[in-house]
């Protein structure tokens, strides 16, 4: 990784939250979060013929139909979760690790899932060998969340639900925040934060985004 290609990436995340900003409501992020995504490799999370684009503000490809998110997506929601340094963090959709790698940059603990095998154990081997130590991998179906460890602080989905599963809204505990993508594939979908404050649910759309689409089994 050069220094250039990292200060051009975070350039561009300032410049997109700028540009998104009246959507969002955050012209600019928690310098945490540049701090994270800062010590984050991207390159180290793609597949070989792939890592000279590893900073451009673009998703890729990362086998098995799935992809590793935009950086400007991945900051914009790690902020959305506005995570503490005491948190625990459950992740649904693990792909290649970057983001629950950033997230364990900010808080205690990250719960990951990942309902494909292959990826889920990939994923699990990356991150242990490049020292995540505060991330375990689970290759599970995320619809259901991970009841043993919540309620959790915060919870963020990577891939598009046609509707937020329920056992997540249970698992969130009171003023935890959801990030999630919401909406069908190949459609307008939403980037939505819940906020959850003791028996109530707040909800409201972020920005307009296109995600691989959630492989779960969502209860009707």
């Amino acid at each position: 990784m050069s220094t250039e290609m990292l200060q051009a990436m975070l350039r561009t995340i300032e410049e997109e939250c700028r540009f998104t900003g009246g959507l969002t409501g955050r012209y600019t992020l928690r310098q945490q979060v540049f701090d994270a995504i800062a010590a984050v490799r991207r390159e180290d999370f793609v597949p070989d013929e792939f890592k000279p684009y590893a900073y451009d503000n673009t998703p890729l490809p990362i086998g098995n139909g799935q992809t590793i998110s935009q950086p400007f997506i991945v900051a914009l929601m790690t902020d959305l979760l506005e995570p503490d340094p005491e948190d625990v963090i459950l992740e649904i959709g693990t792909g290649s690790g970057y983001q629950a790698a950033v997230l364990s940059q900010l808080v205690k603990q990250v719960y990951s899932l990942e309902i494909v095998p292959a990826l889920a154990q990939q994923a699990a081997k990356r991150l242990r060998q490049l020292g995540y130590d505060t991330v375990e991998v689970l290759a599970s179906d995320g619809s259901s969340g991970l009841p043993e460890h919540a309620p959790y602080d915060g919870i963020i989905v990577t891939a598009a639900a046609p509707r937020i599963p329920e056992p997540l809204l249970e698992q969130l505990a009171p003023f935890g925040r959801l990030v999630i993508p919401v909406g069908r594939p190949h459609m307008p979908q939403d980037l939505m934060l819940v906020e959850k404050f003791d028996s109530k649910i707040s909800t409201r759309s972020i920005l307009s985004v296109a995600f691989v689409p959630f492989t779960g089994q969502i209860e009707p």
